[in-house]
């Protein structure tokens, strides 16, 4: 059915590993072509040196394959250089356009070309100048009127009338303000560039200074590592560094040369990952990426104790240290924290850092998501997350700054995705499709500077590769969606008349939280959507429809797995119950010739008699201690079922002693995962189950710490579930901890995402359609049908008086919920929320640490 897709993309996965991944020294599969430094270099003359040519004089350009290359390069439009995913001129195409023709002018070529591309500038001046005025960039303005003026001098007509005129006037007097602010030769001054790397932009101030020019050359002969910069320096000094730095560039990028080089080319390599990872395509590249980061780590450990000698490097080394950190850890190597927070413990380096944005609010971006990874006991962590966080809020305050390349749309939405939804409770097949959609309408690049394309390197194959792969798992979604609502309809689940009927919200957790390292043909989906139904329905039956005695006579069938007396819909779940048990052992029997039938049983058996416990808690009025509670609650929240069922299916699947209780207790990650989630599911709904009366673990905390605030009792639970999660998250992540299947503990985290995001904000998993545009989005809307990028969503901000005003009236409604009023407790599956904490409190609340994981009386109706 699918063989035809799955063919494409492999063969594109296939083409793009030839090239990509190819011992070629330099990579240029990503690295973008920038028009603008590519025509500076065919600007030169092989006059402009002739000791460099043996004293022999030569007419004709030194690089003919940059002139070749502006000759075949030029867009249809009749511009050169970047545009957006809709293949738009961007505003950088006026500086590359002109620059291209004057390098044609100089040589007598491509007058074509030229007509093309002069009717080009008179059509589009004044309309990218005035969709830009408000937010001018400053090498933007630094350029453009400079290479106006030597258009110009080389005859080129160029006409500026009407509003083009004026708007240039403006961006002439800008660039006025800024060459009488700053010195030339200041290194200082608070941006991606001095002034001197615009040497090309005052070719007749250094005139005379050619000691000044070639007092700042790097080591390598280039001016800034600017290839346009090194040009004019070059035709301006005759050195022989420059040039030999400028034969390395056309020697290594022969087909157009970039914005910046050298650039270093593991920081590429690691961006390729993060690139390729952030698009949903990282299984396709496996062994690949795990060449690179192994290097990469290797490289780490040897150069541990290097330090940063010059702070101009700064930006570069930071960007570097904190996407290496992020990778690496994600692919379970043992990395310190100091790779990343070395920059903390200097406050001059801090200081350097705030007052200047421009340079680093790519870089705090990346440093900010390294922090999402931090285990427990890394308080240096907790400090670079507090200090990045705030920087990148300063800077999405500037929005009258027109130098803040964060007015740019796509990356101003990136970083404010980054800090409205936390990571861990974003669900990965969506953030795939915000990382297609943005890495479509991002430029190839911004300028000089290499900081802001690397992070989003742009290649059209690649691209393509992520629609084709997105918009083919889109099509396996829907067919199993189909599959589970048939199931659903047929076991009597969707019309059994009570509850919540959440088939699809089931199915599309599954799908959209596991879509990086479950293949296309995955059966864990279904199991983990038909368990989640059955929780779903089957706790509604506990919480809202059956009598006590209804209750026990179906917690008995299920602990004697026999439903032969059973009727209504305690009929109904159990038979869809035997029905998801019998075929997921038969399928494990089929693989390994065991029979794992009384494992999954047991996983239900104690849930439903957990279920249960907390209907006869309610019933009799009862009030169990926090740590009754949380027993009790850990099983009834059903999220060991939804991993343990799954990963017995994986390949390698979970062993057989894995699937139940050792000694009593579950592997300490899945035991994580159980009190975490019903912690999320807590501390998120405690106002409603006060309203209605249920019990709740932040309620019952307040009960017996009568001093204590509602507030109080809140950060109570947070402080607990930050450590719980860094805990967990260390579990899932680093090898020693467990023997689990590398897949069974990414499931493990898969549940935890979910959990976060139905509950990230409010209670998504409740509603009828507070998902349904991302559940379009994730299953039904393909990506060429995309024609802008939808405003992302984010959770409101309450005030400290509307928070106060929400939540002042229930300390006084706790006290006769707890003591007087139906105490069933909502489960559901899919729930939690975001938190950030810093210590855990002192006395632990957790009692299944020092003693069996169930109790004593749940235990015992199993003997």
């Amino acid at each position: 059915m699918y063989s035809s897709s799955i063919s494409s993309i492999e063969s594109l996965v296939n083409e793009i590993k030839k090239e990509m991944f190819s011992n070629q020294e330099f990579n240029t599969f990503l690295t973008p072509i920038s028009a603008y430094d590519t025509a500076w270099l065919a600007m030169i003359s092989y006059n402009n040196q002739e000791k460099a040519i043996n004293g022999h004089s030569f007419s004709g350009p030194m690089f003919e394959s940059c002139l070749n290359w502006i000759l075949n390069n030029q867009n249809e439009q009749g511009f050169w250089g970047e545009s957006n995913g809709e293949n738009l001129p961007t505003i950088s195409s006026l500086t590359a356009t002109l620059a291209c023709m004057i390098a044609l002018k100089k040589w007598n070529a491509g007058e074509t070309n030229i007509k093309k591309g002069l009717k080009f500038i008179h059509a589009n001046t004044e309309i990218l100048l005035k969709e830009n005025s408000q937010q001018f960039l400053r090498w933007f303005t630094i350029v453009f009127p400079a290479i106006v003026q030597l258009a110009k001098s080389v005859g080129l007509e160029t006409i500026f009338v009407n509003g083009s005129e004026r708007l240039l006037s403006d961006v002439v007097m800008k660039r006025k303000v800024i060459l009488e602010s700053e010195k030339l030769m200041d290194m200082t001054a608070g941006h991606d560039q001095p002034l001197l790397a615009y040497l090309e932009s005052f070719p007749n101030y250094f005139v005379d200074q050619k000691d000044q020019i070639l007092k700042h050359l790097s080591e390598d002969g280039s001016l800034f590592q600017s290839p346009s910069a090194t040009a004019q320096a070059f035709m301006s000094t005759g050195n022989q560094k420059c040039l030999e730095y400028l034969m390395s560039i056309v020697h290594k990028c022969p087909n157009g040369v970039p914005s910046r080089f050298p650039v270093d080319e593991e920081l590429i390599n690691l961006c390729m990952i993060d690139h390729i990872q952030r698009m949903g395509l990282a299984n396709h590249f496996n062994k690949e990426i795990e060449q690179i980061l192994g290097q990469v780590y290797e490289n780490q450990m040897n150069n541990q104790n290097e330090y940063l000698s010059e702070i101009s490097t700064l930006p570069e080394r930071l960007f570097k240290d904190s996407l290496a950190f992020r990778l690496l850890r994600l692919q379970g190597y043992k990395i310190n924290q100091g790779s990343v927070c070395w920059f903390v413990r200097q406050p001059q380096m801090r200081a350097y850092i705030e007052k200047n944005q421009e340079r680093f609010t790519c870089v705090m971006y990346n440093v900010y998501r390294a922090t999402d990874l931090m285990f427990n006991g890394e308080t240096e962590m907790e400090k670079v997350r507090s200090f990045a966080r705030n920087f990148l809020e300063s800077s999405m305050k500037v929005v009258n700054n027109e130098d803040n390349l964060l007015l740019l749309p796509s990356l101003q939405k990136v970083i404010k995705h980054e800090l409205n939804v936390p990571w861990v409770a974003r669900l990965e097949h969506l953030d795939h499709r915000l990382w297609i959609e943005l890495s479509q309408s991002l430029p190839l690049s911004i300028g000089k500077s290499a900081d802001y394309w690397l992070s989003c390197l742009h290649n059209d194959k690649l691209l393509k590769l992520a629609v084709q792969n997105y918009e083919f798992r889109q099509s396996v979604y829907r067919t199993e969606l189909e599959e589970l609502k048939r199931w659903s309809k047929e076991k009597g689940l969707v019309d059994i008349g009570f509850g919540r009927e959440k088939t699809t919200y089931s199915y599309f957790a599954s799908a959209a939280s596991s879509s990086s390292f479950l293949p296309f043909d995955s059966l864990l989906r279904l199991v983990v959507a038909k368990c989640s139904i059955v929780i779903t329905v089957a706790d509604d039956f506990y919480d809202e429809e059956a009598s006590l005695n209804d209750l026990k006579i179906l917690t008995d069938a299920v602990q004697m797995w026999d439903g032969s007396n059973l009727d209504g819909p305690s009929k109904i779940i159990f038979d869809a119950l035997d029905d998801l048990v019998c075929d997921v052992t038969k399928l494990y029997h089929l693989r390994h010739a065991i029979d794992i039938t009384s494992e999954l049983r047991y996983q239900w058996q104690e849930t439903f008699l957990a279920w249960m416990m907390e209907s006869t808690w309610s019933n009799n009025v009862a009030m169990p201690s926090r740590n009754e509670y949380l027993e009790i609650g850990m099983i009834s929240i059903g999220a060991h079922i939804l991993v343990l069922h799954a990963a017995s299916l994986e390949n390698p699947s979970l062993p057989r002693e894995k699937l139940r209780p050792i000694n009593g207790q579950y592997e300490n990650i899945t035991k994580l995962l159980m009190a975490t989630t019903r912690l999320l599911n807590d501390i998120q709904s405690y106002q409603k189950e006060c309203e209605v009366g249920k019990m709740n673990y932040t309620l019952l905390h307040m009960n017996e710490n009568p001093g204590a605030q509602l507030d109080d009792s809140i950060e109570y639970v947070k402080e607990i579930l930050a450590n719980k999660k860094k805990e967990f998250l260390e579990n899932v992540l680093m090898n020693g901890f467990n023997d689990m299947p590398k897949t069974c503990k990414l499931l493990h985290l898969s549940c935890l995402n979910v959990f976060h995001m139905f509950f990230n904000s409010c209670n998504l998993f409740d509603t009828k359609a507070a998902i349904l545009e991302d559940i379009m989005r994730a299953i039904y809307i393909p990506l060429q049908e995309q024609t802008s990028i939808p405003p992302l969503k984010t959770s409101p901000i309450l005030t400290p008086q509307e928070k106060k005003k929400k939540i002042e009236n229930i300390p006084t409604k706790v006290s006769a919920c707890l003591n007087g009023k139906n105490f069933k407790h909502q489960v559901g599956i899919g729930i939690g929320i975001s938190f950030v904490g810093s210590k855990a409190p002192k006395n632990n609340p957790f009692g299944w640490y020092t003693k069996g994981f169930a109790s004593q009386k749940l235990r015992s109706y199993f003997i």
